[in-house]
């Protein structure tokens, strides 16, 4: 596989639009649910550098990004999608992965966090540290939770004051000692 998963910057922002409609088409086929983001908070993450993208000469054919939360002491990643077309290759793996380390470097000291229906995001996330946690372990942004309106299960959330939902909360925590040889390779490279 050619694909380049790379850092987006703001010549990556002309696939903003085809990365909501991904994540569009993804929640439905999945029946599950995917915050909605518009094209503009899509480019805005590209062209300041917090976003990766997969590429496959020019077309686009996945995506993710972080965020930052609790005044940095919390890092998001979020929006992972991989073109129907390229799944099932380990495209998924690779961009977040490129995901990862984007948040590492740029925020060494914050804890990061996914949430997520998907099994296959799971077991990524395991797989670079990440440990399933409560809600109440994650950010206490408003922001962030107000973020989870466009998801079709926000009534649940809702409904049990944000403490609980049918997504899983997952942690990764830069001082837990099972994450020191992967804190080694991430920053010696």
């Amino acid at each position: 596989m050619d694909v380049e998963v790379v850092y987006a910057t703001e010549e990556h922002c002309k696939y903003a639009e085809q990365v909501c409609q991904m994540i569009y088409e993804s929640a439905l086929k999945r029946g599950t649910g995917i915050a909605k983001r518009s094209p503009e908070y899509i480019s805005n993450k590209m062209s300041s550098g917090k976003a990766v993208v997969a590429l496959d000469g020019e077309r686009l054919v996945g995506f993710s990004y972080v965020e930052t939360w609790g005044h940095g002491r919390f890092v998001a990643t979020s929006g992972l999608i991989v073109d129907p077309d390229y799944r099932g290759q380990g495209l998924a793996r690779r961009i977040k992965e490129k995901t990862f380390e984007l948040a590492r470097r740029r925020y060494p000291q914050a804890k990061i966090f996914s949430i997520t229906t998907s099994l296959p995001v799971m077991k990524l996330n395991t797989k670079l540290g990440y440990k399933p946690v409560t809600f109440s372990e994650l950010t206490d942004d408003e922001t962030f939770w107000k973020g989870c309106e466009g998801c079709c299960n926000y009534d649940v959330l809702q409904r049990n004051n944000l403490v609980r939902c049918i997504c899983t909360g997952m942690l990764y925590d830069p001082e837990d000692p099972d994450n020191a040889e992967r804190e080694k390779a991430i920053f010696e490279n």
